[in-house]
C-alpha cells in the first residue's frame, strides 16, 4: 500500500492477536488487511473466491479462508480463535431484497462472533443525517444503520464507525468526484450539490478501523468519523479543480434531477455505474455532518490527522498520477455478474459452447509479447476496431452494466480478481496466460483468453480464444448476430497485438499502441 494512504503507527500493538477481515477483496478491506498486519495483528481473510487474493502481497502473510457471510457454517469456522472481527460487506445491488440479505448476514455474523467468544466486532457504516426519520433515508443508508444496530445488540462489544464521503485513490466517491470535475467545466447538476457533508480521507478511516480493535470492553457504541472540513459537494468539486490545477468550474444546480436520473447522469459521465452511483447520490440528499468526534478518545488525533480535504485530494490525485492505487471501488465483483469458471474440459457437455480461435507467430520475444498482453485495456485499448468497443461499452451502460470506462488499476500489471474495463481477471500465469471473464450484460457467459508460448520450432506464438456459453434462445441469437464481426474485432486484435509486440521489441519503453493506429483509447 502507498504510504500516503496508510495509517502510520509508532509501534505494533496487535501483539499477534487474530483479526478476521470480511470484504478483503473490496476497496476498504483490501487496504485494512495489510494495515492490521503492520500494526502487529495476524489476519484471517474470509472470501467467497480466495484466489482473488492470490496476487496481493499481504495475502502471503495472511490466512485466507473460503466462505460467505450468509453461510453460518463458513462464518463459524472463520471465527475460531478470532480476537476482533471486521464486518466490511454489504449486499447493495444484489436485488430489491438486499436489505433482507444484509439483515440476515449481520445476524449470522453477530451470533457466530458471540458463540466463538470474539472480543470485539468493528463495522464501517454510513453517516446518517440528524433529525431525519429512518423511513425517509435511502435504502442504502437505512440498511447500513440497521446492520449497525444488529451488531451493537450482538452481546459482543462493537465499534460502529459512520462515515460520509471517503476520499482516497480508487474509492467510488473519489472517482465520481474526479470524473465529474475533470470532464465537465460547465455542468448542470442535481440539487444535492448544495448539501453539506463532512468527507474523510481513507487514510484516517484505516487508522480508526485499526485503532478500534484495541478499545476497552465496556465500549459498545457508534462513532462519527470525518475530516476537519464541512462543505457542500459543489465546494468539494471546486476544491478538486483547484488542487488538480483546473480552471474554476461553472456549476448550475437544478431541482428536477431525481436520484434515479442523477445516477444515470453520473453513469454517463464517470466510470461509476448507475447501480453504484445511485446510493452515493441518494446519500447526499440529506446533510451528513459528524455530531461528535469521540473517536479521538480512543484513537487520538495526531499532528496533521485527520487530513483536511485539500490534503486528502492531493494525496489521492498523486496516487492516481503515479499509478500506485492499492485498491479500487471495482476491486469487489459487480453484484449479479457471472462468476462461473471457464469450462476447460475439452469434452465438456454442459450445452453449446461457442469459440473464436486465433493464432499468430510473432516476430518478438515472448517477454515483449507478454508485456503487450498484460498491458491490454484501459489507456492501451483493445487493439482493434475502437468504435465497436466504444459502442459496446455504451450499450452496456445503457442497460445498467459497467461499461468500458472502469479502466485498470495499474497500467502495466494485473492481478487475479481485479477489474479491467468490462472484464475481470479470472486467471493470470505470468508470462504465459491471461484469462478475462466478461462482466457486461450478456445473455450468457463470456471469456477472453490470451496465451504466450513457443511453438515446436522455438518461435514466439500468440494464441487467442474468445468463448461464449449462451443462455437460452437469446444467447444463441446473440452469438450468431455478432459472429460476422469477429474477423474484424478478434482477428484485428490478434494481428495488432503481434505487430505491436514486434515494434516494442525494437523500441523498449515506448507505450504499447497498435501500429496501424486502430487502438481504442478511452478518456482518463
Amino acid at each position: 500500500m502507498s504510504s500516503d494512504e496508510h495509517p502510520t503507527e509508532s509501534a505494533p500493538h496487535g501483539d499477534g492477536r487474530l483479526a478476521l477481515v470480511t470484504g478483503a477483496t473490496g476497496y476498504v478491506g483490501g487496504r485494512l488487511a495489510p494495515a492490521l498486519q503492520d500494526a502487529g495483528y495476524r489476519v484471517r481473510a474470509l472470501a467467497r473466491t480466495p484466489r482473488k487474493l492470490r496476487d496481493l502481497p499481504w495475502a502471503e502473510r495472511a490466512e485466507v479462508v473460503q466462505g460467505d457471510v450468509t453461510d453460518a457454517g463458513s462464518v463459524r469456522e472463520a471465527m475460531r480463535g478470532v480476537d476482533v472481527a471486521y464486518y466490511l460487506v454489504h449486499a447493495l445491488g444484489t436485488g430489491s431484497d438486499f436489505e433482507r440479505t444484509d439483515r440476515e448476514a449481520a445476524r449470522i455474523f453477530a451470533r457466530e462472533a458471540r458463540e466463538a467468544g470474539v472480543r470485539r466486532i468493528v463495522y464501517l457504516g454510513g453517516l446518517t443525517p440528524e433529525g431525519v426519520p429512518e423511513s425517509r433515508l435511502s435504502p442504502h443508508l437505512r440498511s447500513r444503520a440497521e446492520v449497525g444496530r444488529i451488531l451493537l445488540d450482538s452481546g459482543v462489544p462493537a465499534t460502529v464507525l459512520r462515515a460520509a464521503v471517503v476520499l482516497g485513490s480508487g474509492s467510488a466517491s473519489f472517482e465520481m468526484l474526479r470524473y465529474l470535475t475533470e470532464r465537465l467545466p460547465l455542468m448542470i447538476t442535481p440539487s444535492w450539490v448544495n448539501t453539506r457533508m463532512q468527507p474523510v480521507a481513507v487514510r484516517d478511516v484505516l487508522a480508526y478501523l485499526v485503532g478500534s480493535a484495541a478499545m476497552p470492553a465496556e465500549v459498545n457504541r457508534t462513532f462519527d468519523i470525518g475530516g476537519p472540513d464541512v462543505l457542500t459537494y459543489r465546494e468539494l468539486m471546486q476544491h478538486y479543480a483547484a488542487v488538480a490545477k483546473l480552471p474554476r468550474r461553472v456549476i448550475l444546480p437544478v431541482p428536477v434531477l431525481t436520484p434515479r436520473l442523477s445516477s444515470h447522469w453520473v453513469g454517463l459521465v464517470t466510470p461509476v455505474p448507475a447501480a453504484i452511483a445511485r446510493p452515493l447520490a441518494e446519500s447526499l440528499r440529506h446533510e451528513v455532518v459528524c455530531r461528535e468526534h469521540d473517536i479521538a478518545e480512543y484513537v487520538p488525533d495526531t499532528p496533521g490527522r485527520p487530513l483536511g480535504v485539500d490534503e486528502a485530494l492531493e494525496l489521492a490525485i498523486r496516487r492516481v498520477q503515479d499509478a500506485q492505487v492499492a485498491t479500487r471501488w471495482s476491486s469487489a465483483s459487480v453484484p449479479g455478474a457471472p462468476s462461473d469458471p471457464l469450462p476447460t474440459d475439452p469434452e465438456w457437455s454442459g450445452g453449446s459452447l461457442y469459440e473464436d480461435r486465433r493464432e499468430r507467430l510473432v516476430d518478438a520475444s515472448p517477454e515483449a509479447l507478454w508485456r503487450v498482453v498484460e498491458g491490454i485495456g484501459g489507456e492501451h485499448g483493445w487493439y482493434s476496431f475502437p468504435l465497436a468497443w466504444a459502442v459496446r461499452g455504451r450499450l452496456d451502460r445503457l442497460v445498467g452494466g459497467v461499461g468500458l470506462r472502469r479502466g485498470r488499476r495499474d497500467a502495466q500489471h494485473l492481478r487475479v480478481g481485479e477489474s479491467l474495463d468490462f472484464w475481470r481477471v479470472e486467471e493470470i500465469e505470468q508470462g504465459h496466460l491471461l484469462r478475462l471473464r466478461a462482466e457486461m450484460r450478456l445473455p450468457g457467459l463470456a471469456w477472453l483468453e490470451m496465451t504466450v508460448d513457443r511453438d515446436e520450432a522455438g518461435r514466439t506464438r500468440y494464441r487467442q480464444r474468445a468463448v461464449f456459453l449462451p443462455r437460452g434462445l437469446a444467447g444463441q441469437a446473440y452469438w450468431w448476430s455478432v459472429s460476422p464481426f469477429h474477423a474484424v474485432v478478434f482477428g484485428g486484435m490478434a494481428r495488432n497485438i503481434a505487430l505491436t509486440a514486434a515494434r516494442e521489441e525494437n523500441a523498449p519503453g515506448s507505450p504499447p499502441t497498435a501500429p496501424d493506429g486502430t487502438v481504442s483509447r478511452p478518456s482518463p
